[in-house]
């Protein structure tokens, strides 16, 4: 017996989206070989059926006799082109608001519930973008004003959360930088000479083979590479305060670099230290890679 895939079948149970009553469910009546055929691969095909409505759709099995009438509805609907795409409307709804906005929230606002998008404009964007009509911007344009003010947004809110995180780096270097055999590059990467170098110095495009130990300001290791295999990059290819360092050391260098948190993951936060956090890496340049 052919397998159809269940995609296909979900793709048929994801139209049915205006559910209410179990009492359109067919009974079966296997009087021939037809009828059989049609009952058991129609229940073959529903394996996994439930947990793709629950896991992807979201749907509430409480409520499976409203599934049921969606879905002999969109089966009913068989060819009906309108039809068709006011079900796959409701889909593509419903994923809007179960997914894609809760999606967006998340990424925005953090775990901060009572902040939202707004729907309208979303919808209002969709729409426009979906039919080409009543567009304020081309596609590009919206890409990346939409690529600029997430950024913006999300770094606004990560300040309100960790402002103290962010003036407790900014106090450290600014004491730091006072202190003995600690100099302050243009950028303000500031840097002290544990062992000098009389190799090489890389450029941004050098590739270069590096032994490391990263700290927060506090103290704590949040990274190294002493004890395992010596690590090889682009010197372009890290945070920017890692980039500003390396083009300045010479080849045998072992210096302590600290680095303000916009030249290293700014209003990121990698679970190993919080958002706007300066750091503080001891870095061995071992050789540059010809």
């Amino acid at each position: 017996m052919k397998k159809f895939t269940f995609a296909a079948i979900a793709l048929i149970a994801a139209l049915a989206a205006s559910f209410s009553s179990c009492g359109n469910s067919p009974k079966a009546n296997l009087k021939n070989d037809i009828d059989t055929v049609s009952y058991t691969i129609g229940m073959s095909q529903t394996r996994g059926l439930k947990e793709y409505l629950v896991n992807q759709l979201g749907v509430d099995t409480t409520y499976m006799d409203a599934f049921i009438k969606g879905l002999n509805e969109g089966a009913k609907a068989g060819d009906d082109k309108k039809t068709a795409a006011y079900y796959a409307g409701i889909q593509i709804g419903q994923q809007i608001s179960n997914q894609m906005v809760k999606g967006l929230n998340h990424e925005l606002f953090g775990e901060d519930s009572t902040k939202t998008i707004s729907m309208k404009n979303f919808l209002a964007g969709f729409i426009a973008g979906t039919t080409g009509k009543n567009q304020l911007m081309t596609m590009g344009q919206a890409d990346s004003i939409a690529d600029a003010k997430v950024k913006a947004i999300k770094a606004r809110e990560a300040e309100k959360q960790y402002g103290d995180n962010k003036a407790a780096g900014e106090k450290f270097l600014a004491e730091n930088a006072k202190k003995e055999g600690v100099k302050v590059l243009p950028s303000g990467v500031q840097y002290k000479v544990i062992k000098e170098g009389s190799g090489e110095i890389p450029k941004d495009s050098s590739m270069v083979v590096v032994n490391y130990e990263g700290k927060t300001i506090d103290g704590t290791v949040f990274d190294s590479s002493y004890g395992k295999e010596p690590v090889t990059f682009p010197a372009n290819r890290v945070i920017k305060g890692w980039t500003e360092a390396l083009v300045h050391m010479p080849v045998g260098s072992i210096w302590e670099v600290y680095i303000p948190q916009e030249l290293a993951y700014g209003e990121r936060s990698t679970g190993q230290f919080k958002p706007f956090s300066a750091l503080i890496f001891k870095i061995e340049l071992l050789s540059i890679k010809k």
